[in-house]
């Protein structure tokens, strides 16, 4: 006859748990604030110099030879006054 082989008893144990406490939460948040701080702090400098670099070299290039930052400048007519009524006049 064939002897059964005894019973292995396997225990599981378990790691203890570790517990989230509201500081765990705080400190969680303020580095998650930071990381995206720098993030955009990073973006900005990136696309400011971009905007910088494209206006520089596009000026420097002569593609933009009418600077066009006068040409909306609006002045009234010379014989008009402004917020003047014909009572005025």
């Amino acid at each position: 006859m064939q002897q059964t082989p005894a019973p292995v008893i396997v225990r599981v144990v378990e790691q203890p748990v570790h517990e989230t406490t509201i500081s765990d939460v705080i400190f969680g948040s303020l580095g998650l604030v930071g990381v995206l701080l720098v993030a955009a702090a990073i973006m900005g400098l990136l696309l400011g110099g971009g905007l910088i670099l494209f206006k520089r070299l596009r000026h420097r290039d002569g593609l933009d030879p009418d600077d066009d930052a006068g040409a909306y400048r609006v002045t009234p007519a010379s014989g008009s006054r402004l917020g003047s009524t014909s009572a005025d006049r």
